[in-house]
């Protein structure tokens, strides 16, 4: 796995950089990222996470589509926050869909960690959707559940992931800053 997880580790790194400074090249550094991820994933037997790659990949595709037209105006997306309802909403299906996923995994594969594995895939899938729409709770998403995947990670021996998502808990909280900067004075934000 070394060679193609460090360079999976450096463009994912670069990727979540430039998107939590809103720049629209993270999606398709992202897209790099996530196909390079699906090899490693699939290696350490980690079947939701290399499924994951797959949706992230077309996420990575509406991502890029919505910052670029998605606003209320024609024109670029801004910085919003999440109604509570849709928060409740999507952490709900996230759970549900995290457990229904395990559940599959445990039965028809040799998956490690299919719960574990499952919810972390579900929460991400929310994150992520979160933020193709900008909205600023997907950094505190990205949070929680990197917090978990970094002991996933240094269980399963994929030390220089497990690195990039110690990294990512850094740059979700910068992420988390800036957007919330960006949403009092959106003028400032590009």
């Amino acid at each position: 796995m070394g060679s193609i997880e460090w360079i999976a580790v450096a463009i994912t790194l670069l990727a979540v950089w430039l998107t939590a400074r809103q720049v629209i090249w993270c999606w398709p550094l992202g897209m790099i990222s996530v196909a390079l991820y699906a090899v490693v994933f699939w290696q350490a037997r980690l079947y939701a996470d290399m499924g994951l790659q797959a949706l992230y990949f077309a996420l990575s595709i509406y991502g890029w589509w919505s910052w670029r037209h998605g606003g209320d105006e024609p024109g670029e997306l801004h910085v919003t926050s999440a109604p509570p309802r849709l928060r409740w909403l999507l952490a709900a299906i996230a759970a549900i869909g995290g457990l229904l996923l395990g559940q599959v995994l445990t039965r028809l594969t040799d998956a490690s960690l299919p719960f574990m594995d499952s919810l972390l895939t579900s929460f991400s899938i929310a994150a992520q959707w979160m933020q193709t729409r900008k909205l600023l709770e997907a950094w505190l998403v990205w949070i929680g559940v990197d917090v978990f995947y970094v002991g996933m990670f240094l269980y399963k021996g994929l030390y220089p992931t497990a690195l990039l998502y110690a990294l990512f808990l850094y740059l979700a909280a910068m992420g988390h800053v800036q957007w919330r900067r960006s949403m009092i004075a959106p003028e400032t934000s590009t």
